[in-house]
């Protein structure tokens, strides 16, 4: 296997920046003859001339020109990891790939990471959705940082930390005449009422339907959903009644125009940040699992 000589390109690269080889010699302190013979090694190496001559100058060739633009990510590259083991600033935003599963809220996704976009310093946020065992097996590829999710991670081969960030209760919401209509003789009301329920695979179908068996309610199924935004789409619409975290009830009845029929504060829903890591490193994943249980989850009256 052949390996770039990152000495060799460091000459080539001042050179290139410095316009000539005597100014290069200043800046290196080492001889003309020095720098002259390590281009000449990377040229060989290469295969490519990188300069040619013009009058008592250098130009860059074409091969030059793209070896220069490849030189000047490299060794942005290389202060940038210096200066982030060092805790230094690197003037460059932060970079955070997150993977949401399906079955969480939008609202809620949302709710954990605008925390991050609060911090002093830039951030880059990458969102992945994509069913949970899709994003676990990423986030043991170190595809993702973080995975948000109804479930915490357990078993198999990868190595994995569960963060509880919080739980909350359930409200149910409807379209303002049918919530209007439901509202009085909550819960009985909700007897051979249209319900429109999430996914089977979401922790919040298993505990409705836990609390329904329970108190001997039998709502009239009209509808189950894998998207939950599908799901909140018909229940604007009127089509029924769908459930959603109380946590975010404010902006579910502000977003959708759609009103709380009741709430069942028994039905719980927890949601995690799952790493990689037993102690979260990143700044901006640590700062918004922090804020979710701070603020997100904190357990308001009506919960």
């Amino acid at each position: 296997m052949e390996w770039l000589n990152y000495h060799h390109l460091l000459y080539f690269w001042v050179v290139a920046r410095e316009g000539s080889i005597a100014a290069a010699t200043r800046k290196l302190n080492l001889t003309q003859p020095t720098i002259s013979a390590q281009l000449r090694l990377l040229e060989e190496s290469l295969g490519e001339k990188l300069f040619e001559k013009a009058g008592r100058s250098l130009v860059l060739t074409e091969a030059g020109r793209v070896a220069l633009r490849y030189a000047d990510e490299i060794f942005a590259l290389g202060r940038e990891l210096r200066d982030t083991l060092r805790d230094r600033p690197t003037g460059r935003p932060v970079r955070v790939t997150v993977g949401i599963a399906d079955v969480v809220p939008k609202l809620v996704a949302y709710r954990i990471l605008r925390p991050a976009f609060e911090l002093a310093s830039e951030v880059e946020m990458i969102c992945r959705e994509a069913p949970a065992e899709t994003l676990l097996a990423a986030l043991g590829q170190h595809e993702v940082d973080l995975v948000l999710t109804d479930a915490p991670a357990s078993g198999g081969p990868l190595r994995a930390y569960n963060h509880l960030l919080g739980e909350s209760g359930t409200s149910l919401f409807a379209a303002p005449a049918l919530a209007a209509s439901l509202r009085r003789q909550f819960p009985k009301s909700l007897h051979r009422a249209p319900l429109l329920l999430p996914g089977a695979s979401t922790q919040i179908r298993r505990a409705l339907e836990l609390w329904l068996d329970g108190s001997g309610i039998e709502p009239k199924r009209v509808g189950e959903f894998d998207d939950l935004a599908l799901m909140t789409a018909f229940g604007r619409g009127g089509t029924g009644i769908f459930p959603a975290p109380t946590a975010i009830e404010e902006e579910i009845e502000a977003q959708y125009d759609v009103r709380v029929v009741g709430r069942l504060p028994e039905v719980r829903e927890r949601f995690y940040a799952i790493s990689a890591e037993r102690k979260i490193k990143n700044p901006i994943v640590s700062a918004v699992t922090s804020a979710a249980r701070r603020k997100v989850f904190e357990g308001g009256a009506r919960d």
